[in-house]
């Protein structure tokens, strides 16, 4: 990383949070900030506007996804979850309301680090390549302005969350070309994928629910079984 980043540790259990700042102090985040409640936490998040969240779900004054929602509603830093629920339908939640990762207790902390450093260089180098082009993709009908995180069919401005357009990206970087889930998830998630969740299967419908006019048949973002995803246009 060319400059230092600032990390928001939202966790109750005070050794947990201690373990998790040195070992991604040692991984070169410099500066960490820390809170044991929503409220303090939300307070941080206005006070030091931080570059990432780590945020416990289960709070002694109330609970991470709302404190997830009001984040997203002025933000859109990575946002990683940190849970001892294990259950998929909670996951999901945390997807659905705007977190970029869900990481399940008892964990290492050293994958976590990863994860956050893999965040932390997606967003950087979004926020780089926005800068220095100004970037338009255009493929078919869509048109995607990077600059102003906006996609457009035919004119139509289309209203996509982050890893939404994350993967729209993608899919306008390489149209009719084939991208497998493990592709995706790399790319957009900043991870390896681990071939268990159906992260990447939820945010295609979603996707699909957006930019199609029959999301169960779909025109564009199509299926090809047993390989992945690809989206289908024929340029003027």
């Amino acid at each position: 990383m060319t400059h230092k980043r600032k990390v928001l540790i939202i966790d109750d259990e005070e050794d947990l949070v201690r373990l998790l700042a040195t070992v991604l102090q040692k991984e070169g985040i410099e500066q960490i900030v820390t809170a044991g409640t929503a409220q303090e936490g939300l307070r941080q998040f206005h006070l030091h506007a931080p570059d990432l969240v780590l945020l416990d779900i289960m709070l002694p004054d109330g609970e991470g996804y709302e404190v997830c929602k009001e984040m997203r509603a002025v933000s859109n830093i990575p946002i990683l979850f940190l849970s001892a629920k294990t259950e998929e339908i909670d996951k999901i939640l945390g997807f659905a309301i705007g977190g970029d990762d869900y990481i399940s207790k008892p964990f290492s902390p050293k994958e976590v680090a990863y994860r956050v450093k893999a965040q932390l260089r997606r967003a950087s180098f979004g926020k780089g390549e926005t800068a220095a082009a100004g970037h338009v993709l255009r493929a078919g009908p869509f048109q995607l302005d990077e600059d102003r995180a906006e996609l457009l069919k035919n004119g139509r401005a289309i209203d996509l969350k982050p890893k939404e357009l994350g993967l729209m990206k993608r899919f306008l970087q390489y149209p009719n070309k084939v991208m497998s889930k493990e592709q995706l998830y790399d790319t957009v998630w900043g991870e390896e994928f681990m071939g268990m969740d159906n992260t990447v299967m939820v945010h295609i419908r979603r996707l699909r629910e957006k930019i199609e006019e029959q999301p169960s048949a779909p025109d564009y973002l199509v299926t090809v079984k047993g390989l992945g995803y690809k989206l289908v246009v024929k340029d003027e």
